[in-house]
């Protein structure tokens, strides 16, 4: 199961908004196939292994890092080729919560005769998918926080001077976890101070699936010639309903008006305003979402001061002491400042809320001081 694991990784940056699934097939100590699943609508990795297995996967075992899918979807059922290829046991690491399987694919494999036990490194297994499977048990994306500050709480001077604290190896690890996401998320603020890409910078030979990236943009005020809208990934901005834009500066990008609630966007609405904005996992960009979303550290309860726009820190040092109190939201979700920390925390703390334009939690949204 170990060595299915390490298949399953290799699927880190190309499988969203699938999980990252592998497979082994074995008689006793001697493997004779493995597989992990590539992309979503690529043979999944049980077919892979039995592929390669051949007509020797009758009567052997086939380790599965998650439960093999039931259903007809973009391919056929995993569950039904493990029966057809006479594997006689299969061990799997952790269920499948999505709706189409959850529990069909075990219970299809048992009624085949098929010997089938569940539970062998589950952790690392859920461990694995935890944008996934928080999509499907909680109804929220896996938040992960990263940040890079001074001892002190600072990521800036006084002044809004900003210099790299990090290096080579460091700002290699954030593109990592930003390949990683299903979403990259920052807001007009961010842009207009810094002008992000928000894209994914990996080594040439590193395959991965674009994140999209997500513009909170209330009134439209990200000006041409942005990153951001540069077209070089899947862009969304989200913004008020009342807001209006007379040239093609968004071209590149879709727009989607959502609702607005005490001169902000409203998260609710911001969360529920499209199904692949619920996906697994999402990266935040340097949050000068001060302009949007604003709220107090989780834990020591004060509120973050802004010495100028596009400056970031914390009123007291005491709130970076208090920070891993608060990081215990979690998404994919890779945040490179401390104002971003209630962002997170309120993204991954809302109730479950369906992936569709209207909200039944429509009427919560960002706390006033």
């Amino acid at each position: 199961m170990a060595h299915a694991l390490r298949l399953a990784e290799r699927g880190l940056y190309t499988t969203q908004p699938n999980p990252r699934v592998g497979c082994v097939i074995a008689h006793g100590d001697e493997v004779i196939g493995t597989g992990f699943h590539q992309r979503a609508g690529e043979p999944h990795a049980e077919v892979h292994a039995l592929r390669e297995a051949g007509a020797r996967a009758r009567g052997a075992t086939a380790y599965v890092t998650l439960e093999p899918c039931a259903h007809h979807g973009r391919t056929p059922p995993c569950a039904d080729a493990l029966v057809a290829a006479g594997v006689a046991r299969v061990v799997i690491a952790a269920e499948d919560p999505f709706p189409q399987v959850a529990g069909r694919g075990i219970d299809k494999l048992r009624a085949a005769g098929v010997a089938v036990e569940t539970g062998l490194l589950r952790g690392p297994a859920r461990e694995l998918n935890c944008g996934f499977l928080g999509r499907l048990e909680r109804g929220r994306p896996f938040v992960r926080v990263k940040l890079a500050m001074s001892l002190d709480g600072r990521t800036a001077l006084a002044s809004g001077e900003s210099k790299w604290i990090t290096g080579d190896a460091a700002r290699l690890d954030v593109q990592r976890w930003r390949a990683r996401s299903s979403a990259i998320l920052t807001g007009s603020g961010t842009v207009l101070a810094d002008d992000p890409w928000l894209t994914v910078r990996l080594p040439q030979d590193e395959e991965f699936m674009p994140p999209l990236r997500v513009l909170l943009d209330r009134q439209l005020r990200t000006p041409a010639g942005s990153h951001v809208l540069d077209g070089a990934a899947p862009t969304l901005v989200l913004h008020g309903a009342a807001a209006t834009c007379a040239d093609d500066r968004f071209a590149r990008a879709e727009r989607l008006a959502v609702a607005t609630r005490d001169h902000g966007l409203d998260l609710p609405a911001v969360r529920c305003s499209r199904p692949a904005w619920s996906t697994n996992c999402c990266s935040m960009s340097r949050p000068c979402c001060w302009a949007t979303a604003r709220g107090r550290c989780c834990s020591c309860r004060r509120w973050p001061t802004w010495p100028r726009a596009g400056s970031c820190r914390w009123s007291t040092s005491a709130c970076s002491a208090r920070i891993s109190a608060c990081a215990c939201a979690r998404a994919d979700l890779a945040v490179p400042g401390p104002a971003s920390f209630q962002a997170l925390k309120s993204i991954a703390s809302l109730p479950k809320c369906r992936p569709a334009t209207s909200c039944s939690n429509a009427s919560r949204s960002w706390p006033k001081p």
